[in-house]
C-alpha cells in the first residue's frame, strides 16, 4: 500500500474524521453561519444593505475560516485528543489532506452556498419594498444586485481566507493550548504592525498623507480635496500574485511539515 497516499485508508480517515468530529466541526460551522446572519441583520439595520453586504461576507468567509481551521487542525495537536489523531495508521499527508479539504473545501462552497441564499432573500426583501412608481425606481432597483463572487469584494476575501486560514493552521499545530486565541492575537498584531509601519514610512516620503494601505493605496489632502496613489499595474499585479497565490501555498505548505515534525 502507498506510504503518502492510498485512496482507501484516506477515505477511512475521512470517516473517522466526520463520525468523530462531527458536534464540533459542524458546530462551528453553524456558528459562523449563525454569526454571519446576525451581522447581516444588523447592518443592514443600521447601514443599508450594501454595507451588509459586504461586511457579512467578509465575517463568515475570511473569519469563519480561521475559526474552522482552528478546530479542525486542532485535532492534530500534542493532547490526548489529539494524539489520537496522530497515531492513525495513516501517512501525514492524508491527516494534512482531510484537514485542507474541510477548511479549504468543505467549509469554503458550504459557505458561498449559504450566503447565496442568505443574499438572495435580502435582495429580493429589498426590491419588493420599492416602489415601483417612484421616479428612482430604476436606480434604487439596480443600486443593489446579488454581491458577485467574482467581483473585487469577493477575490479580496478569497485571499484573506486562503491567508488567515493557513496562518490558523500553522498555530493550532504550534500552540497546544488556546491557539485560535493566541494565533488571532498574532494574525493582528501582524496586521496592525505592517499597517503602522507602512504609514511611518508613507509619511517620511511623502507630505500632507491622509491615510496609506499597504501595498495598495496612498490617500493624500490635495488642498480640502483627497486624491490617490496607486501602484503601478506591473507592481500591483505581482503583490496579487503573491498574496493569492504565493503566500497562501507557503503558509498550507509549511503546515504539512509542521504535522510531519509533530509526529515524530
Amino acid at each position: 500500500m502507498n506510504d503518502v497516499f492510498s485512496a482507501r485508508r484516506f477515505g477511512w480517515l475521512m470517516r473517522k474524521m466526520f463520525l468523530d468530529k462531527t458536534a464540533p466541526v459542524f458546530g462551528t460551522v453553524l456558528l459562523c453561519f449563525t454569526i454571519t446572519l446576525i451581522f447581516y441583520v444588523v447592518t443592514r439595520l443600521l447601514q443599508g444593505l450594501a454595507v451588509a453586504q459586504n461586511g457579512a461576507f467578509t465575517t463568515g468567509l475570511s473569519l469563519g475560516g480561521t475559526l474552522v481551521a482552528s478546530v479542525v487542525f486542532g485535532n492534530f495537536n500534542n493532547n490526548a485528543v489529539g494524539t489520537s489523531f496522530l497515531t492513525l495508521p495513516a501517512s501525514v499527508f492524508e491527516k494534512w489532506l482531510s484537514g485542507v479539504l474541510i477548511v479549504g473545501v468543505l467549509y469554503f462552497f458550504l459557505f458561498l452556498f449559504f450566503f447565496r441564499l442568505l443574499d438572495l432573500a435580502f435582495v429580493a426583501q429589498f426590491h419588493h419594498t420599492l416602489n415601483p412608481h417612484s421616479a428612482y425606481y430604476k436606480e434604487q432597483y439596480e443600486s443593489i444586485q446579488l454581491l458577485s463572487y467574482t467581483g473585487s469584494t469577493a477575490r479580496g476575501n478569497y485571499m484573506m481566507f486562503f491567508n488567515f486560514s493557513g496562518m490558523m493552521m500553522l498555530g493550532s499545530l504550534f500552540f497546544n493550548k488556546a491557539a485560535f486565541v493566541k494565533t488571532a492575537l498574532l494574525i493582528c498584531s501582524l496586521v496592525i504592525a505592517a499597517f503602522l509601519l507602512n504609514l511611518l514610512v508613507i509619511n517620511l516620503l511623502i507630505k500632507n498623507v491622509q491615510i496609506a494601505f499597504p501595498f495598495s493605496v496612498v490617500w493624500i489632502w490635495v488642498g480640502k480635496d483627497r486624491a490617490a496613489l496607486n501602484l503601478p499595474p506591473e507592481s500591483e499585479f505581482r503583490i496579487r500574485i503573491i498574496f493569492c497565490y504565493v503566500l497562501p501555498i507557503i503558509l498550507w505548505g509549511l503546515s504539512l511539515l509542521k504535522l510531519k515534525e509533530k509526529e515524530f
